[in-house]
């Protein structure tokens, strides 16, 4: 391990090369085994998106071509593509897991670059599930390093951080030592990037695949010999100086291996921006109990966490990929519709009518006090009434998460409406949750393969 006077990088490759599986927290585990059935869940959802179609036909004119798998597809490309696509298809529908303190989603930059990998050599299933547990560790620890502020400039954090992830998670599967994966991060930084002015677009997902891509070939890099600078995260052009405002250093190194940021990574019920889950869950108890009929409605205003407006005041969207990350959309459409699924984020839903009225009625203000788990809705009605719903912490968040069963119940759901010829569904749920039994993590992918064309 590395001394009291290792820099950050060091430090952090150090802790990653030396840990064991043996020592790893049984929650933290079994936090990695959810990741991960949640992650392939969503890459189920999102497989056949029409952004993952032309970024593959893209691919293909420029030779992609090998044995890797695709997520709910039959092709097959190379492993460095196959980490790109899967990637992407896990995270288009923003239904993907989330650290709350930092908004990233690591599993989808992380497990896809290790899936990809686990074709191309025999890896261990608690191996893999290791790899990607220091993975989303890493990458949490970066990300808290450098937020509120690098989100707030715009940086896309999943995918600027994740790919630091991906490369240790990939760096420790090839048994790389500290520092050769040192030189995987430096090889990292090198590609980290992802602005938050593509969300809503096609061109978000171009981060989240490079992020899964780019740290598959950081570490495969480094491998070879192909090195780095000696602080890439903390030196003083290193990424965390250059990203961030008076990074906070300490947040990569401080209780590594005691404290796991991996068990505040959550598995969202709805397929949108994490900041909209308290919004959606305040609008189905004012529907549900009846307290504010919707032609009733006169405004609906929103007091939550700053982050709420920042990323989420959108009242003129006009597809579905745009209204993922929409307060106004996720408003009129959950009190016109009820619990909203992927369905409610479409192209049809978002010019509907009613939802194009309703959405008109929102307001969103900011509560310096507010917590992104929550929020305060005060929906005041023609006739002057007031109703007031607060939502402390949402669903899926930390105080309330998703259980086993729940996840299970999202996997299903999301395979029967988007991959329904996969049909080893059952058998995949039931491999991953025994895949630290397993010889070959790479088996995983024929069960996610189409049983028929």
């Amino acid at each position: 391990m590395a001394g009291a006077s290792a820099g950050v990088s060091e430090t952090l490759a150090a802790f990653v090369a030396a840990s064991r599986w043996e020592e790893m927290p049984d929650l933290v585990r079994h936090e990695a085994k959810r990741s991960l059935l949640n992650c392939f869940a969503t890459a189920f959802a999102g497989c056949g998106d029409e952004a993952l179609e032309i970024s593959l036909a893209s691919f293909r004119d420029f030779g992609a071509t090998g044995k890797a798998s695709l997520i709910g597809r039959v092709e097959r490309v190379d492993p460095l593509t196959a980490a790109f696509i899967n990637a992407a298809a896990a995270n288009v529908h923003d239904f993907d897991d989330t650290h709350l303190r930092t908004v990233i989603h690591p599993a989808a930059p992380i497990a896809p670059a290790l899936l990809a990998l686990s074709e191309t050599r025999g890896v261990r299933g608690q191996d893999l599930l290791h790899a990607l547990a220091l993975g989303i560790e890493a990458t949490c620890r970066i990300g808290n390093a450098v937020s509120p502020g690098h989100y707030a400039r715009g940086w896309h954090i999943t995918s600027t951080c994740g790919v630091f992830g991906a490369a240790l998670a990939v760096g420790k599967i090839l048994g790389l030592d500290a520092d050769r994966l040192v030189w995987a991060l430096g090889n990292a930084s090198a590609q980290a990037s992802g602005l938050v002015e593509t969300l809503g677009f096609m061109a978000k997902s171009i981060g989240v695949g490079g992020a899964a891509r780019g740290g598959l070939l950081a570490a495969d890099l480094a491998r070879r010999g192909h090195d780095g600078p000696a602080a890439p995260l903390e030196g003083i052009r290193g990424f965390l100086n250059v990203t961030g405002d008076a990074p906070a250093m300490d947040e990569v190194t401080e209780g590594l291996g005691s404290r796991w940021e991996a068990l505040s990574n959550i598995h969202k019920p709805y397929p949108c921006g994490i900041v909209l889950n308290a919004v959606i869950d305040a609008c189905l108890e004012l529907r549900d109990k009846g307290l504010a009929p919707v032609e009733s409605i006169a405004s609906i205003t929103l007091l939550g966490h700053p982050l709420l407006r920042q990323r989420a005041d959108r009242p003129d969207v006009a597809t579905g990929r745009e209204s993922q990350v929409s307060a106004q959309h996720a408003v009129a459409i959950t009190l016109l519709r009820g619990k909203p699924g992927l369905a409610a984020f479409t192209d049809a839903a978002v010019n509907d009518p009613a939802t194009l009225a309703l959405r008109g009625a929102v307001r969103l203000v900011d509560d310096p006090d507010g917590a992104v788990p929550g929020v305060r809705l005060v929906a005041t009605l023609k006739n002057g009434t007031e109703h007031e719903v607060v939502v402390d912490h949402a669903r899926g968040t930390d105080k309330r998460p998703l259980t086993d069963a729940e996840l299970e119940e999202k996997f299903r759901v999301l395979v029967a409406e988007k991959s329904p010829t996969c049909g080893d569904a059952e058998k995949l749920i039931d491999a991953i949750w025994r895949l630290d039994q397993s010889e070959d993590a790479g088996a995983l992918l024929a069960h996610a393969r189409p049983t028929v064309n």
